[in-house]
């Protein structure tokens, strides 16, 4: 079975969000850019069919050099090979498109990618994907199993979870669950000097056709400043709540 990952590269939880002087670009300058979370457990699920059957597992990335640090480290959790399309990724439809693109030339049975990334959190890629090839879509999949050409998938719904059959070849949005926190690999030493070895193959985008382009970008509000009530005082807390705060 042939396995294809997408992976973003986004920028660390903990980095701080600065956008340039005239508000239109993200200010790149100074992130930590890591493997987008919700890909982290796709990609483990798929490490975890390599191991128990036989799968080969490629990772894709729509993006420039920049992003090559992060498909290292998918390699040296355990993908065979990758794959990254020289690209800036600026909206939904061209990565969709060019992911696409690579599924079907590749002939991959299972394509695996988080439900969506936490910079941008569009959550419209895994869709397109499985739209463009025609074949299945399975959101929000926090269990998996295949068995020969069918997988069932265990997804969250409003008040409960529901189990769908698909058959492959198949599209899977993965979130927090797909594998336990606990399964998630941590690269060993022996991972990082194999994934120097394997193949990255780089290839030109099949499509330059962008439907979204961001105009502008704002940083969000600060936050108010706090006060502080004695536990004791509760007429100034009545009065607070009531003279600044206008909730009663």
């Amino acid at each position: 079975m042939k396995i294809l990952v997408c992976i973003s590269s986004v920028p660390d939880t903990t980095s701080k969000i600065n956008f340039t002087a005239d508000k239109s670009a993200f200010d790149k300058n100074g992130i930590q850019w890591v493997i987008n979370p919700l890909d982290e457990f796709a990609l483990t699920k798929a490490v975890k069919l390599q191991e128990s059957q036989g799968a080969t597992v490629t990772v894709i990335n729509v993006g420039d050099a920049g992003t090559e640090a992060v498909i290292r480290k998918a390699l040296a959790i355990g993908a065979n090979d990758a794959v990254r399309v020289n690209a800036e990724a600026k909206d939904s439809f061209s990565v969709a498109k060019e992911i696409a693109k690579v599924a079907q030339d590749g002939g991959y049975e299972l394509i695996l990618m988080g439900k969506e990334s936490i910079d941008y959190n569009g959550g419209a890629v895994p869709g397109m994907v499985a739209q463009l090839l025609n074949i299945p879509f399975v959101n929000a999949s926090v269990g998996l199993e295949v068995n020969g050409s069918e997988a069932t998938a265990v997804r969250e719904i409003e008040g409960g979870k529901e189990t769908i059959s698909v058959k492959l070849p198949a599209v899977v949005a993965g979130q927090k669950g797909l594998v336990d926190e606990k399964d998630l690999i941590i690269p060993n030493m022996r991972g990082i000097m194999s994934a120097r070895t394997k193949a990255l193959n780089v290839v030109e985008p099949s499509n330059s056709e962008v439907k979204v382009e961001a105009v502008s970008f704002d940083s969000v509000a600060p936050r108010a400043a706090v006060k502080l009530v004695s536990a004791d005082n509760l007429d100034e807390l009545v009065r607070l709540l009531h003279e600044e705060a206008k909730v009663i």
